[in-house]
């Protein structure tokens, strides 16, 4: 048994809620704390959706969980009120000059449709649950070894995409896992995805559990459903997810869940935490073998497939779009890598509230940007004329489109390197340097700073995964060999979900991170050059060889090697 997993034994992780409520009446610093509880109450606290920060103690990074990333705008103001009030950086940590691009006070929105805060205090979460509960929303086990949270269309309800609205499956599905006791201590965690859009923006193929619309004849009549996929997932072990010869109803999908969770419970490994996830066991198994074990603990019939109704992925929702409801319409706003101030988010719920009808919605979406819903078309340029509606736009660049960024080292024990701000900075610059062609409306460049994959960066057009870099030059920092080191990356191309998914190569280990938009701006140039009619920078660069892609990245500005270029 591992460590994590004997602290987890020796107390259920969801009591660490009341412990919260314990330590924040009694002011409790951090070493008092480990001293009532042990060290593994850093762990435990994931249950309460809190990650203390190792970079900056006495701190701790609070997680939202969103299921189908779907808020009414009651929430989502009360989420921007809460990180304006209590995500708030103190003067010796720089205050509201922490940050030089976002200050102070800000939010990010996730890959997994959650809300991130930072520079929460211990004593601040009793106030937060308590303005939370009132709105109906929750930070219980958005982290730690349960049910994470559930995945789903960010138009759900709003689009001629979909077969059926799956909001309703996504609900319950998140709240049968969340605070339940017998399945909130798996072997890991445990991410599920549900959707009815034929555009699977859910991203079953990169989920432990994903749920896909089908459709199947029945007792003599045609019902839509779903089909299945597990075992997909990405981090050091990266795999698709296989189908399972199985149609979901969905009465029957939370039962069917739980039979998986109940599978990944009794059959997955507890000993070596690096190869705890549900994707291990499927591997190991085989999906044959797994879907018997599924079906040996589910206590409803599981009729075997059906029709697939998934067609494509899209996993974009940026720009003014009808909704099959007539008259009305939904944004999609731009927000690079995902983090926005508290009082931005505020503003956008406030507008959805008075720009849209009474069925209004802010969405979150797994490219870490957010819609706002059913807005009548004569408010449209009301709601785009709104100062966040300017800052975060609805015709960005394809780079700044495409942006995705994870927490980095600015907070993130696991980061390499800085990555919100660095890739706010060069989507922008990207976005001035490189004319992409005419029907090149979006560029996924996806920045990781550890191994972690927590930004995707597997299936990006462009992909990012943090690294130092030893360089001749004395720009960095020196090591104890005395080596020179400065920020840098592997370097990644190719990648993509859909019916052409396929993981990305890494191209080029530990670039320099000052010499990756010379290098840009030279594949670019080749790929404009001689891309077929219509193809994309993905399926460019999977045509073309790798040693061919490395020679054009290392044209005279873009030396991936080591050297001087521009400026980072």
């Amino acid at each position: 048994m591992n460590t994590v997993e004997r602290w987890k034994q020796e107390k259920h992780p969801l009591d660490v809620i009341e412990d919260v409520h314990e330590y924040a009446e009694e002011g409790l610093t951090f070493e008092e704390i480990e001293e009532r509880a042990g060290e593994g109450e850093w762990e435990r606290l994931k249950w309460a959706g809190m990650y203390s920060h190792g970079r900056q103690e006495g701190y701790f990074m609070v997680r939202t969980k969103v299921p189908g990333g779907f808020l009414t705008p009651e929430q989502a103001e009360v989420i921007g009120e809460v990180a304006e009030e209590h995500a708030t950086a103190p003067p010796e940590h720089g205050g509201e000059d922490q940050n030089s691009v976002w200050g102070d006070a800000f939010l990010d929105i996730t890959t997994r449709q959650d809300i991130q805060m930072h520079w929460i205090e211990i004593e601040d979460m009793p106030e937060v649950w308590e303005k939370y509960d009132e709105v109906g929303l929750t930070t219980v086990q958005g982290c730690g070894d349960g049910a994470r949270n559930v995945l789903g269309c960010p138009a759900a309800g709003l689009t001629d995409h979909e077969c059926f609205d799956a909001q309703p499956v996504v609900d319950a599905v998140s709240d049968y896992f969340t605070g339940n006791r017998e399945y909130a201590n798996l072997p890991r965690k445990f991410k599920m995805t549900v959707t009815g859009c034929r555009e699977d923006c859910a991203q079953s193929q990169i989920n432990d559990v994903g749920l896909t619309p089908a459709r199947k004849e029945v007792k003599g009549a045609d019902v839509y459903g779903f089909h299945v996929r597990v075992g997909g997932g990405l981090s050091d072990g990266p795999r698709m997810a296989s189908s399972l010869d199985v149609f979901v109803p969905p009465e029957d999908a939370v039962e069917f869940c739980r039979a998986v969770a109940q599978t990944f419970k009794e059959l997955g490994d507890r000993n070596n935490r690096g190869v705890c996830r549900m994707r291990y066991l499927v591997e190991q198994m085989g999906a044959e073998k797994f879907e018997e074990a599924v079906r040996d603990r589910c206590d409803v019939e599981l009729p075997t497939r059906g029709t697939d109704l998934t067609r494509s992925y899209t996993g974009d929702h940026v720009g003014v779009r009808e909704q099959k409801q007539d008259g009305l319409y939904y944004v999609g706003f731009n927000v690079i890598a995902g983090r926005m101030g508290g009082d931005e988010f505020a503003a956008a719920a406030r507008a959805a509230k008075k720009y849209g009808t009474d069925e209004a919605s802010v969405r979150l979406a797994t490219d870490q940007n957010f819609l706002v819903t059913h807005v009548p078309k004569e408010n449209l340029s009301d709601l785009l004329n709104e100062p966040f509606a300017r800052t975060y736009e609805h015709d960005p660049g394809p780079f700044s489109r495409g942006a995705v960024g994870c927490t980095g080292s600015e907070f993130c024990n696991y980061g390499i390197i800085e990555t919100k701000n660095r890739v706010y900075r060069w989507a922008k610059a990207l976005d001035r340097r490189i004319d992409t062609p005419d029907d090149v409306d979006v560029v996924r460049m996806h920045m990781s700073g550890c191994s972690a994959s927590c930004a995707q960066p597997q299936i990006a057009d462009i992909g990012f995964r943090g690294e130092t870099v030893k360089v001749d030059d004395p720009e960095g920092t020196t090591n104890d060999e005395g080596d020179n080191i400065v920020e840098g990356m592997d370097f990644g191309l190719g990648g993509s979900l859909g019916s052409d998914n396929e993981f990305l190569d890494w191209v080029e280990n530990a670039v320099p991170a000052r010499s990756v938009i010379p290098a840009l701006e030279e594949l670019f140039a080749a790929y404009a050059d001689e891309r077929e009619e219509g193809e994309r920078f993905y399926e460019w660069t999977r045509r073309v060889e790798n040693d061919r892609l490395r020679t054009v990245m290392q044209g005279a500005d873009a030396d991936v090697s080591g050297g001087v270029a521009h400026g980072d």
